[in-house]
This record gives C-alpha cells, sequence and structure tokens, in this order.
C-alpha cells in the first residue's frame, strides 16, 4: 500500500510539473531520492508516467490536431503548423541520440537539479524583462528558422532540473513569440519530445525492463494523465494573466532549500 501510494505521488508529480516551466524530470529524481521509491525493476514506471502526461495533451487537443491533419493538403497554415513541430523536434533527436548515455550517467544527480533549478528561475526572471515586444500569435506564423531556434534551446532542457516547457517557451518568448502561444507550442511540441525519448529510454533499458508491478505502473500513469489534463487547460490563462514570474521564484526557493538538504545528507 505504501508503495502505491508512492506511485499515485510521484504521477501527480510528474502531471504538475511536465508542462510548468519547473523541470518535470528534476521533480521525480529529487522526489524519488527522498521518499526512497524503488519501485518496478527497469525504467518502465518512470517512462509509462511521461507517456500519461503526452496522452492528456492528445486528449485535450484532439480536435486541433484533426482540423489540422483534415486541412494538411490544402492549408498552408496547416502545412506550417506541422513543420514548425517537427522542425522544432528535430534538434533533440539528434542531440538526445548522441548524448543520451553521457547524460543519464553523470546529470541526473539531485545536486544538478539543484543548481539548475535555482539558475533556471533566474533566468526566467532575466527573460521577462528583457524579452521583446510580441510579434508572433499564432504557430501557423512560425517560420522555419523559428523553430529550429527554440529546437535548439529546448535541448537545454537535457540538464535535469532546466524545464523543457520553460526553455521552450523563454526561447520563443524571446524571439518575439507572445504568451498564449509559446504556452501552447510547448504542450504541441511536448507529443514527438517525450515520444521520442520514451522509445529511446525503453530501447536503451529493453535488458532490465519488467512488468512487474503493474498495479504502481497503472496508478502513476492515471495520476499523471488526470492531473496533467487539469494542469494544461489552468496553465495557459494564468500566464496569459501573470507570466512566468511566480514560477521563477519558486524554482529558486525550492531548489535552495532543497540544494541545503543535499548538501547537508
Amino acid at each position: 500500500m505504501l508503495e502505491l501510494l508512492q506511485a499515485a505521488f510521484l504521477g501527480i508529480v510528474e502531471g504538475l510539473t511536465e508542462f510548468l516551466p519547473v523541470s518535470s524530470t528534476g521533480h521525480l529524481i529529487l522526489m524519488v531520492d527522498f521518499i526512497g521509491f524503488k519501485g518496478p525493476p527497469g525504467k518502465v514506471f518512470e517512462i509509462v508516467i511521461q507517456v500519461g502526461a503526452i496522452l492528456s495533451v492528445l486528449v485535450i487537443y484532439f480536435r486541433r490536431f484533426l482540423d489540422v491533419a483534415l486541412r494538411l493538403g490544402t492549408d498552408p497554415g496547416a502545412r506550417r503548423f506541422v513543420m514548425a513541430i517537427l522542425l522544432a523536434f528535430l534538434p533533440a533527436a539528434v542531440i538526445g541520440l548522441l548524448l543520451h548515455g553521457f547524460i543519464k550517467a553523470y546529470l541526473f544527480t539531485p545536486l544538478v537539479v539543484c543548481l539548475s533549478m535555482i539558475v533556471g528561475g533566474i533566468a526566467i526572471l532575466v527573460i521577462e524583462k528583457v524579452k521583446p515586444a510580441s510579434t508572433v500569435t499564432e504557430i501557423e506564423q512560425f517560420t522555419p528558422k523559428l523553430a529550429l531556434q527554440i529546437g535548439f534551446i529546448q535541448c537545454l532542457a537535457m540538464i535535469p532540473g532546466v524545464s523543457r516547457s520553460g526553455a521552450t517557451i523563454l526561447g520563443a518568448l524571446m524571439m518575439g513569440v507572445e504568451r498564449r502561444t509559446a504556452a501552447e507550442f510547448s504542450f504541441f511540441l511536448a507529443v514527438p519530445t517525450l515520444l521520442g525519448a520514451t522509445v529511446l529510454d525503453l530501447y536503451k533499458n529493453r535488458a532490465t525492463l519488467s512488468l512487474d508491478g503493474m498495479e504502481l505502473i497503472a496508478a502513476g500513469f492515471i495520476a499523471a494523465f488526470l492531473v496533467s489534463m487539469v494542469v494544461i487547460r489552468w496553465l495557459v490563462g494564468f500566464v496569459g494573466r501573470h507570466g512566468f514570474g511566480p514560477f521563477a521564484w519558486y524554482r529558486i526557493v525550492v531548489g535552495g532549500i532543497l540544494l541545503v538538504f543535499v548538501l547537508i545528507r
């Protein structure tokens, strides 16, 4: 029962943090370490709860994706939408394949996460102050150059604690994309990026994967899916009214507190 509650808790953490600029990977690394969660053999638990978050995007934006698919052959805007997502995904696909082993081996530590959270929070505050005026209000307006630039910035999130959504959103803001559009683009870009990372993790860990502990996997998956549904719907309106400053202070405060705990342990 304790493990089941821990699995559901970690699913909630994944759902709460995957689409916020606070780093889901960083939170999971820290929470698994602090609560002592062992989980099923291999990496299947962490992989599956991430799929739960991806599924929430597909459900919430199903009509948007369907509309783009139906207009793909006749509407240049629909083709630009797909082009933007694919080009922004490309840098992560290439760099992730090349550096996957190094990143997993040397950067997935609580200390790296804490430092990244603090530095990332400071970066958010700076970018909110210096970002240019918004000139791009729809994903259909993205140029190939803009999409690739955002894709390269997203690669910073391979460092645990940086935040994939945060890097994507803030990179887009610095290039003149307005907040709501930047947030939605980070949701859409999460689908190929997280699916690609999931497939790569499954392949790399194929020798140790196991379906033992299905009840733990199911608890984490359902929790991540349901909480992500709520977070996605809430986030777009929140950042439109308040910006990303509150998340910056959260990162700095939580990162600082956890850094103290990591150093004194």
